[in-house]
């Protein structure tokens, strides 16, 4: 198993950005955590086996909702923790 963190930046919060990084989390296979920043951004936590986190990750780039547009990706490795499914954090 291997653990990740991706910042995403672009149009990423009002549009349902998370919910359906949920969604595509929970169909592929992964936990974790994701949440919106002050900055505008999303932050995410993933793990799983690489293969899924691949996917999952492609499946970030490419934005989850059509209302949003993902610019860039800020990716790091991470220490697994142990998230037993995948959630939307409310601050």
């Amino acid at each position: 198993m291997a653990a990740i963190s991706l910042e995403v930046h672009g149009i990423v919060q009002g549009g349902g950005f998370r919910y359906m990084t949920k969604i595509l989390a929970d169909q592929i296979g992964v936990t974790g955590k994701v949440l919106n920043k002050n900055d505008g951004s999303v932050y995410i936590e993933a793990q799983g086996d690489p293969e899924k986190l691949s996917a999952f990750i492609e499946g970030i780039k490419a934005s989850p909702t059509p209302a949003g547009r993902v610019d860039r990706v800020i990716l790091k490795s991470i220490p697994e923790n142990s998230y037993t499914r995948f959630s939307v954090v409310y601050m």
